[in-house]
C-alpha cells in the first residue's frame, strides 16, 4: 500500500502540470546560472564588463571588428573565486584595426578611428599577445562608450536577482515578524502595527524609496535596503490575517493547552501552516523589486556606474530608440520583461498548486 503524498509533494505535482509556471521556473534557473557564472559566460570578463573602446561606440548588433592586443605594463592575476565574484582585469589593451600586416619583428597596422579615418601604428611583436590580432563579434552591439551590450546584460542579471533576493528576505523578515505578532496577540500591539502599515501604505512606493535612498546614499547595497523596507507591508497584512484565522484552529488550542510558549506556538505550529500564501506573495515581491530597482537606476538613484544594471543601461541608451540603434535600450528592456514575467508566472502557478487562491 502506497503512502499518501505529503502536502508539499502534492503541491509539486500540481505545479509540474502548470506549463506557464514551469516555463517561468526554468527561466529563473537560467537567470540564476547566468548571474552566478556571468564572468565566465561574458564575452567581456573584465570587472563590471567595463572594457571601454570609444572608437566603436554605438554600433549595431552583429558588428564585427579586428583588434590588436597590446600587453599592459601591470596585470593583476585573478584566481577562480576572484573571477567568479568580480571578473578578471584585462591583460591587454584592445586597439581596433582597419588593416594590418607583419613587418619583420614588428606588426604595422592602420588603427580604426572612425569610418574613413585611420592612423598608422607599429608595435614590436614582443609587446603584443601571442596571437596579436583577434576578431570579435558584438552580437547585441556596443553602447556609446564602446562596451559590449551582451556582456553588460549578462553581468546586470546579477544585480536584478540580488536586489530581488535581498529585498524579499528583508520584506519577509519584517513582514512576518510584525504580522505574526499583531495577529497573534491582538490588542494595542495589533493597533500599533496596523497604524504603521496604514502610514507606510499611504506613501507612494517610489517616493518612500527616494527618501530612504537619499538618507542612506546612492549605491548597490542601499538599493537593497531601500526597496526591502518598502515592501514588507503586503507581507505583514497577509500574515496578520492568516495568523488570526489559524490561531483559532484546534491544533493551536491544543498547543496552548499543553503549555507551549507563544514563540513555539507561532514558529512551530502557525507559520509552517501559512507558508503557502507567504511563498506566493514572495514571488510577487521578487518581480516588483526587479521593476523598482530598474526604475531607480533609470532615474539615477540606484546602482551607480560603471556597475551594469538593466535600468541604468536603458537610461544610458534610451535616446538611441528613435535613432539608428534601438537595440541598445530594447535589449535590457526585454530582459526585465522576461524575468518579471517568469516570476509572475511562477507566482500564479504556486497560488494554484498550493490552493491559496481563496486565502489571499
Amino acid at each position: 500500500m502506497n503512502a499518501s503524498p505529503t502536502f508539499w509533494q502534492a503541491s509539486w505535482r500540481r505545479l509540474k502540470k502548470n506549463k506557464g509556471a514551469m516555463a517561468g521556473l526554468v527561466m529563473i534557473w537560467i537567470a540564476v546560472f547566468i548571474a552566478v557564472f556571468g564572468y565566465f559566460l561574458s564575452p567581456d570578463p573584465s570587472p563590471f564588463a567595463n572594457r571601454i573602446i570609444l572608437e566603436i561606440g554605438g554600433e549595431k548588433p552583429g558588428y564585427q571588428r579586428e583588434f590588436l592586443l597590446v600587453k599592459k605594463t601591470s596585470v593583476t592575476e585573478a584566481g577562480f573565486f576572484t573571477r567568479l565574484v568580480s571578473g578578471k582585469p584585462d591583460a591587454y589593451d584592445y586597439i581596433p584595426l582597419a588593416s594590418w600586416q607583419h613587418a619583420g619583428d614588428s606588426l604595422v597596422a592602420q588603427r580604426f578611428i572612425d569610418e574613413g579615418v585611420t592612423e598608422r601604428i607599429a608595435f614590436a611583436k614582443t609587446a603584443l599577445a601571442p596571437s596579436p590580432v583577434i576578431a570579435k563579434t558584438f552580437y547585441l552591439g556596443t553602447d556609446k562608450y564602446g562596451r559590449d551590450i551582451l556582456s553588460r546584460l549578462i553581468i546586470g542579471t546579477r544585480v536584478s536577482l540580488s536586489v530581488g533576493l535581498i529585498t524579499v528576505l528583508i520584506s519577509l523578515s519584517v513582514g512576518i515578524f510584525l504580522g505574526a505578532v499583531a495577529g497573534y496577540f491582538r490588542g494595542r500591539l495589533d493597533e500599533a502595527v496596523m497604524w504603521l502599515i496604514n502610514v507606510i501604505w499611504s506613501i507612494p512606493t517610489l517616493l518612500l524609496v527616494f527618501a530612504i535612498t537619499l538618507l542612506l546614499g546612492k549605491g548597490f547595497w542601499q538599493v537593497f535596503i531601500a526597496v526591502g523596507l518598502t515592501m514588507w507591508v503586503n507581507v505583514a497584512r497577509l500574515v496578520r490575517g492568516q495568523v488570526m484565522v489559524t490561531k483559532e484552529l484546534q491544533y493551536v488550542e491544543a498547543a496552548r493547552a499543553l503549555g507551549f510558549s507563544h514563540y513555539r506556538t507561532i514558529v512551530r505550529h502557525i507559520l509552517p501552516n501559512i507558508f503557502g500564501p507567504i511563498l506566493v506573495i514572495a514571488a510577487s515581491n521578487f518581480a516588483s523589486a526587479i521593476v523598482i530597482e530598474a526604475g531607480l537606476s533609470f532615474l539615477g538613484v540606484g546602482v551607480q556606474p560603471p556597475q551594469p544594471s538593466w535600468g541604468l543601461m536603458i537610461k544610458e541608451n534610451y535616446n538611441f530608440i528613435i535613432t539608428q540603434n534601438p537595440m541598445l535600450a530594447l535589449a535590457p528592456g526585454f530582459a526585465i520583461m522576461l524575468l518579471v514575467l517568469s516570476f509572475n508566472l511562477l507566482g500564479n502557478g504556486l497560488r494554484d498548486a498550493l490552493n491559496v487562491r481563496g486565502r489571499l
